[in-house]
């Protein structure tokens, strides 16, 4: 069979394609940017296509002998990067009509548990494009996962397992509200039955695991998982959980994705609950609890490495933002004693103010190419780059500087390598 899967080399559409190739379909991921993603599965024909952009028209060539669709694309909250209107409503409605129109009958629609509430604009989307897709002529099955969990981490399951190996305690928004887990292999294999499973189709399939646990037991499980000893769970207040999704959405204009948004928040607020026997009754198998999901992936090094890392991420990128900005300001306040410093190492006055007024400025712009994710792995390769150049400069022409008790080259160092660690933790996927 072969099988269109949007999003798939997101953390659900990943494992669903690897599934799907497992079983012995033929695969086309289809997404926004499939470099990587034909590097890491070379098994699968990949297409770059983007839901929310693209039209009945161009679905066209790729739904070609397509014998099933699966939609794992999606996003959380508007962004300049997403629109939800146009990804979760218009862009599923264009596939829609390319499916009848080509005669691809087969449709599975990933999507959340508790969409019915509307909570949000995100619930209010994913609501709309369920009953859009559940009132078209297509043999549809609507998949609603509970709080996905999986060896990788990403998005919600990252920002899950920071909070687990946070230093001395676990801090938590929410850590009573109730939430029902799911394995990332059960929806692979929820998936697969429903690409075969017989007859029309046409319901709405929640997938959760039996049992209904509290926040603070997940992220408790979690830092078992990760070995840590054990720390309390400490619940953040409303107040200040607020105030950290409001920078959290500030920085999506920025282009970072942050799982702290508003719109996580919202749907935290409202429990992560479904109906638990849906799976069994409708695909035949039964969704693993929290403790065998974990169990049948054991921790290493890198997981412990990635959960200590988590938040250490965006305190370098703040650091080294402040820093440049710092040392752009500086100089050019400070631009007279940084030019008799030139002056008296052979510069000529003008090459001399030159040289600081537009490393000042240099400064400032990696500064802020810096708090941009698109721009931010080159300013830190210039950062490294710039760090260099200064030091062999200030070898060459003020080498007394290496001893000055302030240490101001010494200090460049550590700068440098700060730098070359933040780009070591720029993936994101």
């Amino acid at each position: 069979m072969r099988v269109l899967i949007l999003g798939a080399y997101g953390l659900l559409g990943g494992y669903v394609a690897s599934r799907l190739i497992e079983d012995g379909h033929e695969v086309i991921g289809a997404g926004r940017d499939v470099a990587q993603a034909r590097r890491r599965l070379p098994q699968a024909r990949w297409a770059s296509a983007d839901l929310g952009r693209t039209s009945v028209a161009d679905w066209t060539h790729l739904l070609e002998g397509v014998t099933a669709v699966v939609n794992c694309a999606g996003a959380l909250q508007d962004s300049p990067r997403d629109d939800l209107q146009a990804v979760h409503i218009d862009g599923l409605r264009s596939l829609v009509s390319a499916c009848s129109a080509a005669g691809v009958r087969r449709f599975v629609q990933i999507s959340a548990v508790g969409v019915e509430r509307g909570d949000g604009r995100f619930g209010r989307t994913k609501r709309e494009a369920d009953a859009m897709l559940a009132a078209s002529d297509l043999e549809w099955i609507i998949l609603r996962p509970g709080l996905v969990l999986a060896p990788a981490a990403y998005g919600g399951s990252a920002l899950l397992r920071g909070l687990a190996g946070f230093p001395g305690m676990i801090p938590a928004l929410r850590a009573r509200a109730l939430v029902q887990t799911l394995s990332v292999h059960d929806l692979a294999e929820a998936v697969s039955r429903a690409i075969l499973l017989p007859g029309a189709g046409r319901v709405t399939c929640d997938l959760v695991a039996p049992e209904k646990t509290t926040l603070a037991d997940v992220l408790r499980a979690l830092r078992g998982w990760l070995g840590l000893p054990e720390r309390p769970v400490v619940e953040v207040p409303a107040a200040l959980g607020g105030v950290v999704a409001k920078v959290a959405d500030a920085a999506a204009f920025l282009g970072w994705r942050s799982p702290l948004r508003s719109a996580a928040l919202l749907q935290l607020a409202g429990g992560v609950q479904g109906r638990a026997d849906d799976a069994e009754r409708i695909l035949s198998f039964r969704p693993r609890a929290l403790a065998p999901t974990l169990g049948q992936w054991p921790s290493g090094v890198q997981e412990r490495w990635f959960a200590r890392l988590y938040f250490v991420k965006p305190l370098t990128l703040v650091c080294l933002a402040a820093f440049w900005a710092i040392s752009g300001v500086v100089g050019l306040r400070q631009m007279a004693s940084a030019e008799a410093l030139l002056t008296r190492a052979g510069f000529a006055p003008q090459a001399a103010q030159a040289c600081v007024s537009g490393g000042s400025l240099v400064d400032l712009l990696l500064a802020s190419l810096v708090c941009f994710r698109r721009s931010a792995p080159t300013a830190l390769r210039g950062m490294i780059v710039v760090t260099l150049a200064y030091l062999a400069g200030a070898s060459v022409w003020a080498p007394t500087l290496w001893s000055d008790p302030l240490g101001p080259l010494v200090k460049s160092v550590p700068a440098a390598f700060l730098a070359l660690a933040a780009l070591a933790m720029m993936d994101e996927r």
